[in-house]
Order: structure tokens, then sequence, then C-alpha cells
């Protein structure tokens, strides 16, 4: 049977965003194989019968030199497990995965999900990831990326090769999950929601002081955060932090959840002012279930929102601008966001639907492997009895 080792730099990514894939590998005869840091979500692979092996890495750091024991660590699992291929998600394991993967002649498919806190601010460190990339994804099987501006920009700096490259929806969602719901929302309050990790690049503290000031004005509004807190990244916002802003009244922390839907459902607006993305698997979500959308023009974001179709675009690091433009969701009648929910549910289903991420992954991987063993086995048998009937 032939093994696919997934690589993330969560076990929570993983499950939350790979799962489907990996299930549907699975039925078509590969063993699925999971490879992240240990969390609360490391175990949940063996309800389905996906093995799981911890691999320890430092998701705060950004130095490459600190890194290197994870190469090591790397070659040395995938000497141990010799997969066929390797899936790899997030910076770090692009990366460290790729360098151990071209050091082992092992074919591997790279997802750019977003480029890192790394990219966001152009430093020394900037330049040696910039270095480690050319060299790690010189010899990928694919790279696929989220948004056609990361692809252009690596290929434009020569980070990799246009041949290699794909794009991909984002990491698509199930439609089928993510579903509008049919019952009434009492309307007590307008809410405003944001999911993600609690992070400054994604904006919360934009998000924050825009619901303080639209609050003065708007008494009658809930302005919420849902997602990690205190997760370890250099923009992490701290508990103490979160703590001031629920004091002061400005928003409600909902804590993390393994269950988005009901809170989806009950929200008005879905808001994510982040500084650059992939593409948000939050957005994607919200307009699967119907949710109008308020996010930055920024790369990866933009993406998802039509302006004025269903949602608003609003400035990058702006609190004024994403002010007015969650008072002009608000001022909207309920008839006009409903058709920008209606609008958001029709792009999730025609341009994001996780079909399309799985399929084409698939297909790359098939192209590796024409057929796992099993499959190769049966056309061999169906060919020699068609052979011997003859």
């Amino acid at each position: 049977m032939k093994k696919i080792v997934f690589v993330a730099n969560t076990s929570w990514n993983l499950f939350n965003f790979r799962l489907n894939l990996m299930l549907h590998l699975q039925t078509l005869g590969y063993e699925v194989i999971a490879v992240a840091p240990l969390d609360n979500y490391s175990n949940r692979f063996a309800t389905h019968n996906i093995p799981f092996h911890a691999m320890p890495m430092d998701n705060k750091g950004t130095n490459p030199i600190k890194d290197t024991g994870l190469i090591l660590r790397l070659i040395l699992l995938f000497i141990k497990l010799k997969p066929s291929c390797i899936l790899s998600y997030t910076p770090k394991c692009n990366i460290y995965g790729g360098l151990a993967s071209r050091f082992l002649t092992i074919p591997i498919i790279n997802n750019v999900s977003g480029l890192g806190t790394a990219f966001i601010k152009e430093n020394l460190v900037t330049k040696i990831v910039k270095r480690l990339y050319i060299v790690s994804l010189k010899k990928s099987a694919k790279v696929f990326f989220q948004n056609k501006d990361d692809l252009a920009l690596f290929i434009t700096m020569g980070l990799v090769k246009a041949k290699l490259t794909d794009l991909l929806p984002g990491s698509g969602v199930d439609i089928n999950l993510f579903t509008p719901k049919l019952s009434a929302k009492p309307h007590l309050k307008f809410v405003f929601l944001l999911v993600g990790r609690m992070l400054k690049d994604k904006g919360i503290v934009e998000f924050v002081s825009a619901a303080r000031l639209l609050k003065i004005e708007y008494p009658n509004i809930e302005c919420q955060l849902l997602g990690f807190l205190d997760v370890k990244n250099s923009s992490a916002i701290t508990a103490k932090e979160m703590q001031v802003w629920v004091n002061d009244g400005d928003i409600n922390y909902l804590g993390a959840t393994d269950s988005v839907v009901e809170f989806l459902d009950q929200a008005d607006c879905v808001v994510l002012p982040s500084y650059r993305e992939g593409t948000p698997r939050s957005l994607l979500e919200a307009a699967s279930m119907g949710k109008p959308l308020i996010t930055t023009d920024v790369v990866g974001c933009r993406e998802v929102v039509d302006e004025g179709v269903n949602g608003f675009l609003c400035e990058s690091h702006s609190v004024s601008d994403l002010k007015i433009k969650m008072e002009k969701m608000l001022l909207l009648s309920e008839a006009e966001r409903l058709q920008m929910g209606l609008n958001s549910r029709s792009k999730a289903l025609t341009q994001f639907n996780e079909t399309i991420v799985i399929d084409r992954y698939v297909q790359v991987i098939e192209n590796l492997m024409p057929q796992p063993s099993g499959i190769t086995a049966l056309n061999l048998f169906s060919k020699l009895t068609t052979r011997s009937m003859n």
C-alpha cells in the first residue's frame, strides 16, 4: 500500500483543514499518516485509523538557524516511514519538509497557504527564508498556492519555477457541513463575529478598536471574537490583553470551539481585517453559511469578497475605515443583508467547494503514483482474465 504523509505545524491544522482529503485518499487505497506537533487534536486521528507521529517544532520562532534541528528530525522520520509522497502545509513544513524530502528524493506536494510572519516585515530573516524557499521548492512535484498574488510573487522573486505551480481555491470548504440554517434568529442585538487565531496579524486590535468606536453610536451591537488565545506566535494576543478588552466592554471573547457552525449561525456579519492571508478558511465557512462579510482589501482576503455584492472591503491597518464598513453593514436593510448572504453562499458553491481541492490533489498524486498497489493488481488480474478468455 502506498503511504502518503501529511505534515503541518499543528495537529489542529491537519485535523480541521485536511481531514476530508485524508479520508478520501484512504478510500482510494492509500495509507495516510499525520505528522505534526502534539496538541489537543493529535489523538483524534486514531478515530479515523490515521497513524499520528509527533514532530516537535518551534511555531513561535522565526529564526531559521534555530530550526535546523527540524530538518534532521524530519529526515529520520521519513526514513522510518518510507512514504511514497509527502503533502506539506504551513511555511516551516514547506521549507524544512521540502529540504528533507529533497535529501531523500521523496516526491513532495507543497501548499503555500500564506507567507507567514516573516514576509509581512522585510528584514534579514525574510532574506534567509526566501533563500530557503528557493532550495526547498526546487525539486517539488507540485507547489499549490491559495491566491494568485502569492503565486505571482513567488515566481517573480524566483522562489519557485512557474511550471511547478498551480492555484487552489484556498483549502476549500465543506458546503454540506457549513450550510445556511433555516431557523429564525432573534434579533436582540446585531452581532459582528471575527473567527480566527487571536493574532495581531489577523487585525484583532483594529477590530476591537473599531468595535469600541461603533458601540458609542450603536450600543445595541455585540462584537465577538472566537478562536485560540495565547498561541505560540510572535504576534499572539495575550490573555491579559484580552481580559482588558472584555472588562472594558469592547468585545465578547467566546473562547475556542470545535463547533464553529453554531456561532456562525448566530452572527449577522463575519469580519476579518487580516493583514495578509492565503485564503482565509473562516471567511469561506462564513460565506458557505450565507453570511455577509467584511474583510481587508489585501492578498488572500479580497478573493472571497466581491465589493458590495457579498460584503465590503476595507483598508488594511485602518480602524477608521473598518468602522465605516461595519457601520455601512449595520445600516443596510435586512433584505439587503440577506441578499448579500445568498451571494456569499453562491460564491462558496461555485468557487470554494472543497471537492475542487480534493480532486486537484488526487490528480497530482495519481500522476506521481498511477494507481495504489491494490488497484494495480486488480487491473493486472482483469487483463490476464481477458487474455485467457480470448
